[in-house]
């Protein structure tokens, strides 16, 4: 008797917002490959964006409007970073 595959929680959702599994025993799929792509770009948009914060923050130039979406911009760049976490099984948010 195998082992079932263990559902793989994908670093998108479906139109309605529900989270996406794939399931597969094998990491080197065509989906799996997929999905660590997406989660190494998101990773990386994530670094770029908190380089453009540090020198905003530090800029007497930026208004309110700005800090407001640079705000906004971060939050859903951490929000990947935490998905991408608890997709590696390295962090208990939820």
């Amino acid at each position: 008797m195998t082992t079932p595959p263990t559902p793989r929680l994908l670093p998108s959702t479906d139109p309605d917002g529900k989270p996406s599994y794939l399931l597969t025993d094998r990491n080197d799929s065509y989906v799996a490959q997929y999905a660590d792509s997406v989660e190494a770009l998101q990773l990386g948009m994530c670094v770029g964006l908190l380089a453009h914060a540090r020198a905003m923050i530090g800029d007497p130039a930026v208004d309110a409007r700005q800090l407001q979406f640079l705000a906004e911009q971060l939050c859903a760049a951490l929000m990947d970073a935490v998905r991408i976490a608890e997709l590696r099984g390295r962090c208990g948010a939820g």
